[in-house]
């Protein structure tokens, strides 16, 4: 049994679990999948405050909903995409088209080693995340810093695989042409 259809296999059986009440499966559940949910919602919203808010709803939306799950997608894939939704509805009630500023402390901050050279990547990065229109910023979150798979993107996002591949490289030239004007090369593609 690879390790990914063991985690399939574990989720399921929480789930199950969970379902005949036992909060233990529950919270094992959940503390599976918290740090991937941030990951998500922080690379979203870029807020912690925020990106705390969105992913206790997801857990509790999920808990709420949780006889629909059937299984027929991993949990984790399951649980992004709720992220993602509770994420865009959050941008949208912010009504804004900027992106504000990622806390000091995000989920996914970088290793302290040769800190001032990592604080500008981040920033960098940031910046240009920031940027990015919603369509293609949940892309890149879920393709390249969660690292799904382009078909999981496209299940995740309810969109065709052709679409997230389309995104993904109109992000990916937008994202090239601010480093190009923010940065010196360092070596990226």
């Amino acid at each position: 049994m690879t390790n990914s259809s063991k985690t399939y296999a574990d989720d399921l059986l929480l789930v199950q679990q969970a379902l005949s009440g036992n909060k233990n499966a529950f919270e094992r559940i959940v503390q599976h999948h918290q740090k991937s949910v941030a990951r998500t919602v922080v690379g979203m919203l870029g807020n912690t405050a925020d990106a705390e808010d969105v992913g206790q709803e997801t857990f509790i939306r999920f808990y709420h909903a949780m006889k629909q799950y059937k299984g027929e997608a991993a949990l984790g894939t399951y649980l992004t995409r709720v992220a993602i939704n509770l994420s865009l509805n959050a941008l949208k009630k912010r009504n804004k088209h900027r992106w504000l500023d990622f806390d000091n402390k995000t989920a996914w901050q970088m290793a302290d080693d040769d800190q001032s050279t990592r604080k500008d990547e981040k920033e960098v990065i940031e910046t240009a995340l920031k940027q990015l229109e919603p369509d293609f910023r949940s892309v890149v979150v879920i393709r390249l810093i969660q690292g799904y798979s382009t078909k999981e993107t496209a299940d995740m996002l309810g969109i065709p695989i052709g679409t997230v591949l389309s995104r993904l490289s109109r992000a990916q030239q937008k994202l090239k042409e601010m480093f190009n004007l923010t940065t010196h090369t360092h070596g990226q593609r």
